[in-house]
């Protein structure tokens, strides 16, 4: 177990980014699996810029890694250091039907 001390501030911001729904969701993708840009894009049926700003925040804020492959990059959960999020990540909706309806579009 990770011990953390964290500042009220810290936490705050934190919590900030999770108060929007397109991050929120995100942030259930990704409890599933880890994904690249373009399935998310077309699982949140939104445009790349989109989804890669709040990717970008999500990342900014600690809460998502990024990989690159080759010339994809792909994303993953990474909360582990923020314990007091995880109650909220377990309460998440499963996002499994969505991602095994993803259509394949060899996109990555």
């Amino acid at each position: 177990m990770v011990t953390t001390t964290i500042s009220i501030d810290e936490m705050a911001e934190t919590l900030k980014l999770l108060a929007h729904p397109m991050r929120l969701t995100i942030l259930a993708l990704l409890k599933e699996k880890e994904m690249c840009v373009c399935d998310i894009v077309d699982i949140l049926e939104t445009t790349q810029p989109n989804a890669s700003q709040h990717l970008k925040k999500l990342k900014g804020g600690g809460l998502v890694n990024e990989t690159r492959r080759s010339q994809w990059i792909y994303y993953s959960l990474s909360v582990e250091d923020k314990p007091y999020l995880k109650e909220i990540i377990e309460q998440l909706p499963s996002m499994r039907g969505k991602i095994q309806s993803l259509h394949c579009n060899d996109c990555c």
